[in-house]
């Protein structure tokens, strides 16, 4: 589908100059555009690439020559990157589906769907599920009994809501994503190894043969709205309370929430990230790729952890941390720095230790 340049500039919110009725069909990098595509040449580093390439049109940085590049429109963009957001939304279809049911997908007769609902291939929907109005369920997902979708939901290939899960509006589960399977909850009849060593901080006595009861899981898994949730994570459902997910949060692939977790608003979880159950994260918290959270602790609103932090105990509101296990950014520097200064330290301590253990000689001797 084509855009003029004046389309794309009013969708962005931010100004054009030049030829607005230039049509654009695709976005491109500077130096492979196309006479058709709009080169993405956001700073002044990109702007070498427009003279390999052929695009008359680009998005620029503000007070940028257009002219002087050999342009004939230039969209002008303040913060590039909320320029790409933007760009990206108005040329990506989304995943069109025509309303309607498959032939070969399962719904059950107690099943509700609402207005302009798509249900792709090999769907199964389960007994009392509702389904919002324009929600689209692509090929081989399944809704669980009693599920809940609000409305313009999009639940990708392979994806699982079980049963009982409610999902707000605008919900985006990528292809494997699992929401509400069962939490990994488990107990011995006398005091397991685990819970001793927590109590004597790694002593342990000889404990007799332990088996594993499970503790079932009665909660759910309740998703805000404008969750997203990447590609085979797993949200596992609570106990007796739901896991929640406040509205706004964006989660990546391969992401683990444990049973019982709460996770604010508007937060960014990355990939590989694993929460344990029964933890608290706040609003607005960054959790970078590989974080691990500890169980039973709280993370305050605005925490950021960097990638491969371990956060073993609670974190204020707004801390920055880094490392394993967690500390301030800057505490971790510098303790990052006296360790790479360790093997000179220990070389200086060898150095000064066989000096003071050299015998003296006596000057009398030489005589």
């Amino acid at each position: 589908m084509a855009h003029t340049v004046a389309e794309i500039a009013a969708a962005l919110g931010t100004t054009w100059e030049g030829d607005g009725d230039l049509a654009i069909t695709r976005a491109s990098e500077p130096a492979t555009a196309g006479p058709d595509a709009l080169a993405l040449a956001m700073k002044p580093d990109y702007a070498d690439g427009l003279a390999q390439g052929r695009a008359r049109a680009a998005v620029l940085w503000p007070g940028a020559d257009w002219r002087a590049l050999g342009l004939e429109a230039a969209i002008l963009a303040p913060r590039p990157r909320m320029a790409l957001a933007g760009i990206t939304r108005l040329m990506d279809p989304w995943h069109p589906m025509a309303p309607g049911v498959h032939p070969s997908a399962v719904i059950d007769p107690s099943a509700t769907l609402a207005e302009d609902v798509s249900v792709g291939p090999f769907v199964v929907i389960g007994a009392h599920a509702s389904i919002g109005a324009g929600s689209r369920i692509q090929a081989h997902a399944s809704i669980g009994d009693g599920a809940t979708l609000g409305p313009d939901c999009l639940i990708r290939e392979g994806a699982r809501v079980c049963h009982h899960v409610r999902l707000g509006a605008r919900v985006i589960l990528h292809p494997g994503a699992v929401i509400g399977s069962d939490g990994f909850s488990y107990v011995t009849p006398e005091t397991s190894g685990v819970e001793e060593i927590r109590r004597s901080l790694g002593q342990r006595s000889v404990t007799p043969p332990q088996h594993w009861e499970r503790i079932h899981s009665l909660g759910s898994v309740t998703l805000g709205d404008d969750v997203e949730v990447g590609a085979n994570s797993t949200i596992d459902r609570g106990t007796i309370r739901d896991t929640t997910v406040g509205a706004g949060t964006r989660i990546d692939n391969l992401v683990m929430l444990g049973h019982n977790v709460q996770v604010g608003r508007d937060c960014l979880l990355c990939s590989q990230v694993g929460i344990a159950g029964s933890t608290r994260v706040g609003d607005r918290v960054v959790l970078a790729g590989q974080v691990g959270v500890n169980d039973n602790i709280f993370i305050g609103d605005d925490v950021i952890a960097a990638g491969a932090t371990k956060i073993y105990s609670n974190a204020p509101a707004g801390r920055v941390l880094m490392g394993a296990p967690a500390m301030k950014m800057e505490a971790h520097l510098e303790a990052y720095k006296a360790l790479r200064r360790l093997p000179r330290l220990l070389r200086r301590l060898e150095a000064a230790d066989a000096a003071r253990q050299k015998p003296v000689s006596n000057p009398a001797d030489s005589d």
